[in-house]
């Protein structure tokens, strides 16, 4: 007998399942994905011992006949593809013909179907054990599809040893359904797990305007997710440019002319809004949830600075694109996928997020920046102050020195005429859709009238708005101040700042490095750093940015040409510049314990509001955030 032999249909199909049915929630995932593509409006999932044990799936689907419903548990037998051409332009979510066949061979399953618009009013029920057919009888049903898979992987014992435990396996099916769900909000969806009914979504009414598309995943969002998130609303449309070949016999002939439109939309949190991991975002191309590191790179882009360092931003967002531009046949799961253009839609991604972060942030028409309180706190229109601007530490705002020096000669006057009771009446709380309205599109904090308190810490500015209390951090918001004026400075000087060396060093790197350095030295000079050959493999340092110290000065250098390098061709000047200039700005901004004057705090605040970003500093901590009445009410004990 040869080495070499044909596989059993048996084992090839256990080897064939093993990469499309990972666990449970595979199962679910497969089984939604094909009611989607029924055109079912309608589909409950019910599990039990997180999947383990059973699990159901019924939709209102179109539902088979007995022959195609026979047919579907050959593998490959599928009409979504007709030729490998047809790869190429996938709309659909299924497409290999492989779930139901894998599921089949793992599992006890039955497969119940009605056909709409069979002349039979008996529906086909089909038992399979293992992949093989136990049994075929007329059962039945209403119009649709119900596929029960029982004893996952009870021809497997080597698999079924390394699933998870009921909980584990249960948070997994959870988050699919989710992503489905808001993939999907025309369709409604009930998840049942052990009997319990864990939600059931309503169908959104949608039509084809963006705005309804909007409001029906705002809805789905709030559904899963509860009330009180703060989303910002995308709408973005952009196009790059294609090659179309002209002959089959040659790739020479391309004509450049070609166009593609990608269309992005959808929500995000808004500043200030970020978790400690990626799992709330939620990105999809063509309605298909994906998985792509050059999409979440792009997401963190399009962030910049308005993101704490070590926070993700929480998004859904919706990718409509040619699906000739997208690769989905990478791994049987479909969740990876590869754009023909890769750059060009993480461009695109990345410009739509900012775009929106930055419109958020447009300052307002403001009658009165600051009101005054009753009792004198501030006097005066602070319209015409003038700009908090700092070059060194000598030249900060005339701080109060005086030993025991504040914002107020008396600070509890200044408490009294917060006006508590008074405050809460005029806002009406307790009757108030404003405050407790469901989703409202988030209001920048510096885009309404702000009342002046006092400050605590010595480093927080206490403030009152119309929806409640308000904080600013002093250091953090005079960071982005400055931070945005040298970097005006560097777009319109072309160079970021920089300080002379009292005593230039020299610089000796290896040849491949020095050749690159050579090549560099404009961008280097435009970082602030004052650098130029003095030799074959040697360089003179004579500059320094301002954060800089002098006993440092050669490995900084050697760090931004290692950051050069791995930045390539794609390296943005101005990118590498704003980290510069960020360190700057954090040695020269005012600190905690440097009380400012009256009028200073009036500029800082103005200053503030008339930032392109102003509601994070240069290193995404928060320059101002807000209690609101409702939260306070919730402290107190008033709501609950």
């Amino acid at each position: 007998m040869g080495l070499i032999r044909l596989l059993s249909e048996k084992v090839s199909n256990q080897i064939a399942a093993g990469e499309v049915v990972e666990r449970p929630a595979s199962v679910v995932k497969e089984l939604v994905e094909n009611s989607l593509d029924a055109g079912a409006t309608r589909i409950s999932v019910e599990i039990q011992a997180g999947g383990r044990s059973m699990i159901r799936v019924t939709d209102n689907g179109k539902g088979m006949s007995r022959d195609d419903a026979l047919l579907c548990l050959e593998r490959h037998a599928t009409s979504k593809i007709n030729i490998a051409e047809d790869l190429s332009s996938i709309n659909t979510m299924g497409f290999r013909g492989e779930a139901i066949p894998s599921i089949a061979s793992v599992s006890r399953m039955t497969v119940t179907s009605m056909e709409q618009g069979s002349d039979s009013p008996e529906a086909t029920r089909i038992e399979i054990h293992g992949g093989k057919i136990r049994q075929v009888e007329s059962a039945g049903h209403a119009v649709g599809t119900t596929v029960e898979v029982r004893s996952l992987f009870f021809n497997l014992p080597a698999r079924r040893k390394f699933l998870r435990s009921p909980e584990n396996e249960r948070t997994h099916i959870q988050h699919f359904l989710t992503l489905l769900a808001l993939a999907n909000p025309q369709v409604g969806f009930v998840y049942i797990q052990d009997k319990r009914r864990v939600w059931e979504l309503a169908p959104c009414c949608i039509d084809e305007s963006s705005d309804s598309r909007l409001k029906a995943v705002r809805e789905r969002i709030g559904a899963l997710h509860g009330e009180g998130i703060s989303l910002l609303e995308v709408q973005s449309e952009g196009e790059y440019r294609v090659a179309r070949e002209l002959s089959e016999n040659t790739d020479e002939d391309m004509d450049w002319d070609g166009k593609t439109t990608v269309r992005i939309w959808g929500l995000i949190g808004a500043p200030g809004v970020s978790r400690s991991t990626r799992s709330n975002q939620h990105i999809f191309v063509n309605r298909r949830p994906v998985e792509n590191k050059s999409l979440n790179r792009a997401l963190m882009e399009g962030y910049h600075t308005s993101l704490m360092k070590g926070q993700f931003p929480i998004c859904c967002l919706f990718l409509e694109i040619d699906p000739s531009e997208v690769d989905v046949n990478i791994h049987p799961a479909k969740r990876e996928v590869k754009f023909h253009h890769d750059r060009d839609v993480r461009k695109l991604l990345s410009h739509a997020i900012q775009e929106t972060i930055l419109k958020f942030h447009q300052p307002k028409n403001y009658s009165q920046s600051i009101i005054p309180m009753e009792e004198n706190v501030i006097d005066g229109d602070i319209s015409d102050t003038a700009e908090v601007e700092l070059k060194s530490d000598q030249e900060k705002p005339n701080l109060v020195k005086e030993e025991g020096g504040t914002l107020f000669k008396d600070f509890s006057k200044s408490v009294k005429g917060l006006n508590i009771g008074h405050s809460l009446k005029s806002l009406d709380i307790e009757s108030s859709n404003e405050l407790r309205g469901e989703h409202l599109e988030p209001i920048p904090l510096l885009s309404v009238s702000l009342k002046l308190i006092g400050v605590v810490g010595k480093l927080y500015v206490v403030l009152e708005s119309k929806n409640g209390l308000v904080l600013m951090d002093q250091h953090a918001a005079h960071e982005r101040v400055l931070y945005e004026q040298m970097l005006r400075r560097m777009e319109e000087d072309g160079a970021a700042p920089s300080q002379k060396l009292l005593l230039p060093e020299t610089v000796e790197l290896p040849p491949k490095d020095a050749k690159f350095l050579q090549d560099s030295l404009q961008i280097l000079n435009r970082l602030g750093v004052g650098i130029s050959e003095f030799g074959d493999r040697t360089f003179l340092l004579d500059a320094l940015p301002p954060f800089v110290k002098g006993t440092d000065a050669r490995k900084f250098v050697l760090e931004l040409i290692d950051k050069l390098q791995a930045a390539g061709e794609e390296v943005n000047v101005l990118r590498l510049g704003e980290d510069v200039i960020a360190k700057t700005v954090c040695r020269h901004s005012v600190k905690a314990n440097d009380l400012l004057r009256e009028e200073e705090l009036q500029g800082l605040i103005d200053n503030l509001r008339s930032c392109k970003m102003p509601y994070t500093c240069p290193h995404g901590r928060p320059t101002i955030i807000e209690m609101s009445y409702s939260e306070l009410e919730k402290k107190f004990g008033r709501i609950q």
